[in-house]
């Protein structure tokens, strides 16, 4: 497991301090199911991956799917338990936070900075 933070590109908003990835198929395939909630300041990102459900989750989730560069290419918020994302080809990964961490100064086109601890 590696520990990185992800933030808006040029600016000192942090998404998450504490990013748990996804890049197994085991991992990737069990995601953020059976988990009771995802703290404020962790996310997980999903690498690679171009949609998400959300079954056997207990809670909501903000969803960011990423090209490689992590320039966004859709912002999903609050998507609820027992859900499924359409497939976004241009995605490449996707970074899941807790439902309402997503500043509303976040939006399509933008990128976001990933930095490794």
């Amino acid at each position: 497991m590696k520990k990185m933070f992800v933030r808006i590109d040029g600016s000192h908003i942090y998404l998450a301090q504490d990013v748990i990835v996804a890049s197994s198929i085991f991992t990737r395939l069990l995601g953020l199911m059976f988990r009771n909630k995802l703290d404020n300041g962790k996310a997980m990102l999903i690498s690679p991956c171009n949609s998400i459900h959300t079954f056997f989750m207990k809670f909501a989730i903000d969803v960011i799917f990423l090209d490689r560069e992590f320039k966004i290419i859709k912002i999903i918020r609050s998507m609820h338990p027992w859900r499924m994302s359409w497939p976004y080809w241009q995605a490449s990964q996707v970074l899941e936070l807790p439902a309402g961490t997503v500043p509303m100064q976040l939006f399509e086109g933008l990128t976001v900075e990933v930095e490794n601890v």
